[in-house]
């Protein structure tokens, strides 16, 4: 459950604050499996996933052993865990043939030395184009992509028969509906940017500005004019404005709310759905806030090779094609109701209207950035909108923000 993504870039803030940003990257043969034959027989993998997808990754352990008589070691550890030991681990050549993460660890990965390019041929027409570009930095790709999340506006349609485009249009449209929020996100005192990302996205767009190929580059685009537009717009939302957004609003308090039939409107993402299967819901795109469109944040989960593995060829057979045949992202899909990032899987999965919804809200989403940068942003960044909500001044509390930023990054 992704209860609020700045908690957990919290935990890895000082991992990547060290991280050696001089480290070369490693673009030799390693990981270049695809188009190669990989020996079959005797050897073996090591991988660390988490235990809500031991059983898929199980399945696809004991095809490729059967296919090829290599065997695959499975060792759970929670994300956290998973990601604090790789780095400590493959730095030193220890740790996993392969780690199963999120995209947005690729830019310490990286900078570190700590994985291997992965070759997809053919095969990377067979996945959704953001989900590779989400494991792909610097011009390589450095992952097998498996599944996509994002967040959109899930409707209790027993209290409203549809969402507005605009978000002023929702917060009338849930007033009429006579509960007591018109409309509920989580929020707390220190923020939750990743939540409030799609509304700022429709003042700023992009946390980084764009290259031609529409890949991050390590411009913040958070500042400016539109920037303050969007501070503004938080604070006339807060208690001392239109009281609809409000600090004191947590995740449980935000699903409890919902969950009970007290507000009509929530954001949110797949994760949340378990709680809601007795209501009559429907999933829609997030409405905009500002002049351009709200698109959240797409978070992309996938299989990393590390740098040092004597296995590289064996890791890129199992994760390109097993763990990326449509059988194994299907299975995954049913244990996590997460979006296959395989289109032939997501295409069934979106038979379910939730599911297509979450994927029309999603659509045009942009991953979220693996820059080592964005060690940087987080945490002022959420602090900073929560002091807005609460009363701050938004223009001169934005842009001391940017400047926090900015000087961080400079040190990386």
């Amino acid at each position: 459950m992704r209860r609020s993504i700045a908690l957990i870039a919290a935990a890895g803030l000082s991992l990547a604050l060290t991280a050696c940003g001089g480290s070369e990257e490693k673009k030799g043969d390693e990981g270049k499996g695809s188009g190669s034959e990989a020996p079959a027989g005797g050897a073996s993998l090591v991988i660390w996933t988490d235990a809500n997808r031991e059983a898929a990754f199980k399945k696809a352990a004991d095809k490729y052993t059967e296919a090829t008589g290599n065997t695959v070691q499975i060792v759970v550890k929670d994300n956290d865990q998973a990601r604090s030991e790789f780095t400590a681990q493959a730095a030193t050549g220890e740790g996993p043939d392969i780690l199963f993460g999120a995209n947005d660890w690729l830019g310490e990965f990286v900078s570190n030395g700590l994985v291997a390019p992965v070759e997809l041929g053919d095969k990377a027409s067979e996945f959704n184009p953001l989900a590779v570009s989400a494991f792909t930095y610097q011009g390589a790709t450095y992952g097998v992509p498996y599944a996509v999340e994002n967040l959109a506006i899930i409707r209790n349609t027993d209290l409203v028969d549809s969402t507005p485009a605009t978000f002023d249009e929702m917060i009338a449209k849930g007033k009429a509906a006579g509960v007591q929020y018109p409309f509920i996100m989580q929020l707390s005192e220190n923020g939750d940017p990743y939540t409030m990302y799609p509304f700022e996205a429709s003042f700023t767009g992009p946390i980084f500005e764009l290259d031609a190929n529409k890949s991050y580059t390590n411009k913040l685009n958070l500042g400016g004019d539109q920037g303050k537009a969007f501070a503004q717009w938080l604070y006339n939302k807060g208690p001392k404005g239109e009281n609809i957004l409000q600090p004191t609003i947590t995740y449980d308090i935000a699903v409890d709310a919902f969950k009970t039939g007290k507000s009509p409107y929530i954001v949110g993402g797949p994760w949340m759905l378990p709680d809601f299967k007795d209501m009559h819901i429907a999933v829609d795109p997030i409405p905009s806030a500002g002049p351009g469109k709200s698109t959240p944040l797409l978070g992309v989960q996938g299989g990393y090779i590390s740098a040092h593995s004597k296995n590289a060829v064996l890791a890129t057979d199992f994760l390109v094609n097993y763990v990326g045949s449509e059988e194994i992202q299907t299975a995954l899909y049913e244990i996590g109701q997460r979006l296959p990032a395989l289109k032939a899987s997501a295409d069934k999965a979106a038979s379910d209207p939730l599911m297509a919804g979450f994927a029309k809200a999603g659509a045009e989403a942009l991953p979220m950035p693996s820059l080592p940068e964005m060690a940087a942003v987080w945490s002022f960044w959420g602090r900073t909108e929560g002091q807005i909500v609460a009363g701050a001044d938004p223009a001169s509390t934005w842009d001391k923000m940017i400047s926090d930023i900015e000087t961080e990054m400079k040190k990386k």
